[in-house]
């Protein structure tokens, strides 16, 4: 098997490496079941050192990250400008929607995934906090740490559903 773990007084392992070994055919296989079986059981830190799967699930956090962040930055564009400009709607629309199907995307896509709990850190100083780099058997692992998204998906849903509910109400307000 090419995954070690630090557990620590918790049931979560600190830190789960993935390590990059060929034993047969079906390697990639295993080190996507690995990766799952380190997401199932929630561990703080996983060192992935496949490269290849690696960059796969850097992309795949990095793609979950930009429809939060637009998901809330349209949003909050479209609030703002209510606040300053009652009328240009022109500005509010395209944002509105791009705020939501944002947001439904990620709530489709991402919000149940377990690697959605995760960020890649890049971080070079906390890497050497975070790692046993005695461990490891490469010098460019993408390594992940779990962190606690439960604010941060609240504030996305916020603000998605303050954008929906303003255009609804101004539809409303339209039509009346």
């Amino acid at each position: 098997m090419a995954v070690s773990s630090v557990r620590s007084a918790g049931t979560a392992p600190e830190c789960v490496i993935i390590r990059e070994i060929y034993e047969n055919g079906d390697a990639q296989d295993e080190f996507e079941q690995e990766l799952e079986r380190a997401l199932e059981a929630k561990a703080k830190v996983i060192v992935i050192e496949p490269m290849k799967l690696g960059n796969e699930i850097a992309r795949w956090i990095a793609v979950g990250n930009f429809l939060h962040k637009t998901c809330c930055l349209s949003g909050c564009g479209v609030l703002l400008t209510e606040l300053i400009f009652t009328d240009k709607i022109l500005i509010k629309l395209p944002l509105g929607m791009l705020s939501i199907m944002c947001a439904a995307v990620y709530g489709v896509s991402w919000q149940s995934d377990p690697c959605c709990k995760y960020q890649v850190e890049g971080n070079a100083e906390r890497l050497k906090e975070l790692l046993p780099v005695y461990k490891l058997s490469t010098s460019t692992p993408v390594t992940l740490v779990r962190k606690d998204d439960t604010r941060r998906k609240f504030l996305q849903n916020f603000i998605a559903s303050a954008v929906g509910l303003l255009g609804l109400w101004k539809l409303y307000k339209y039509n009346c």
